[in-house]
């Protein structure tokens, strides 16, 4: 009882910012998200009678207690669906390098689900997977497809009505987006303390559930519309709201460093210039920049000859979930 596969990470364009059932990852928001093709989470689950408990390596290495007691917890979920009371290996390949800024939950539970899914036979599709994966991570339900990906943050108590949709495969349109990462030190407060601390304590969150449905709806027709730069705007002013909520936690939750403000002072000099690009950025310092692939070569350019800046990966939208 055996199977592998393979998830990409994603990067939101409208974010997700706080949840309404910590337990099940249900958000407060609905959110979108492009599926990346630079970096991915191979994951092999085997289930077998003779275990007495589960294994999980990353990278041919064992993992710290705390991390492994996640996986296990998520396999718990899963042996309650199929009815079985098997132990598993669990072995994970993260390309995702931790430095660029993208979090390695969202691919590597989608892999996970899929995985462990395919593995004890359920006969389950991609919404149900979608669904099963966001109990690991929220954002690993949107890992579940390619393209531009819409995340309904449901209604429902149990989290049924909460899963992922895709809007537009990975070859529908292509857009470019630059990791771009600058000299930094590490985050002392993690994306999750963040995120708690800024839907208790905040004054400025309830503004920005006013206004992140009809962000979404913007994303949503600039997407349909294959219009660059209406999704360029929202996607920069959605962000920048988010970060403005965390400004107001009590105490505040600031993730931007100088090489941050460095890139998006950049950023909007090149807009200036009449190249179109646009930032995003997670709960860390390093941003992601958008523009269209006749200026990936020359935003590339100009932003590597910052002095914060130490590395720029490059990515275009990619695939959903695959079984290897």
């Amino acid at each position: 009882m055996k199977a592998s596969a393979r998830a990409n990470t994603n990067i939101a364009l409208i974010k997700y910012w706080g949840k309404r059932d910590d337990k099940l990852f249900l958000p407060m928001n609905s959110s979108l998200s492009i599926t990346l093709d630079s970096f991915y989470t191979e994951t092999t689950v085997e289930f077998k009678e003779e275990l007495n408990k589960d294994i999980f390596t990353l990278n041919s290495s064992p993992v710290d207690e705390a991390e492994s007691n996640k996986v296990f917890k998520f396999l718990d979920k899963i042996r309650q669906l199929s009815h079985t009371k098997m132990y598993a290996v669990v072995s994970s390949q993260n390309m995702v390098p931790t430095a660029a800024g993208f979090a390695s939950s969202a691919s590597g539970f989608a892999a996970l689900a899929a995985a462990a899914a395919k593995a004890l036979s359920l006969n389950i599709g991609e919404k149900e997977i979608s669904i099963l994966a966001r109990q690991g991570s929220g954002s690993a339900c949107r890992s579940i497809y390619g393209g531009y990906v819409e995340w309904y943050k449901g209604e429902m108590e149990d989290g049924a009505d909460s899963h992922a949709n895709q809007l537009l495969t990975e070859k529908d349109w292509d857009i470019c987006i630059l990791s771009v990462l600058v000299e930094s030190k590490q985050k002392k407060i993690s994306s999750r303390e963040g995120m708690k601390r800024t839907v208790e304590t905040s004054p400025f969150y309830l503004g920005w559930l006013n206004t992140v449905e009809k962000d979404l709806e913007k994303a949503k027709a600039a997407i349909r519309n294959k219009d660059f730069q209406s999704l360029g705007e929202v996607t920069e002013a959605n962000t920048l709201k988010m970060h403005a909520t965390m400004l107001g936690a009590e105490p505040p939750v600031l993730y931007w460093q100088s090489g941050t403000m460095e890139v998006i002072n950049h950023v909007q000099a090149l807009r200036l210039s009449g190249i179109k690009a646009y930032f995003t950025i997670d709960a860390g310092p390093n941003v992601k920049v958008l523009c269209l692939p006749e200026d990936e070569t020359i935003v590339k350019d100009e932003l590597i000859k910052l002095p914060s800046v130490k590395q720029i990966i490059t990515c275009h939208p990619g695939p959903g979930i695959r079984y290897l």
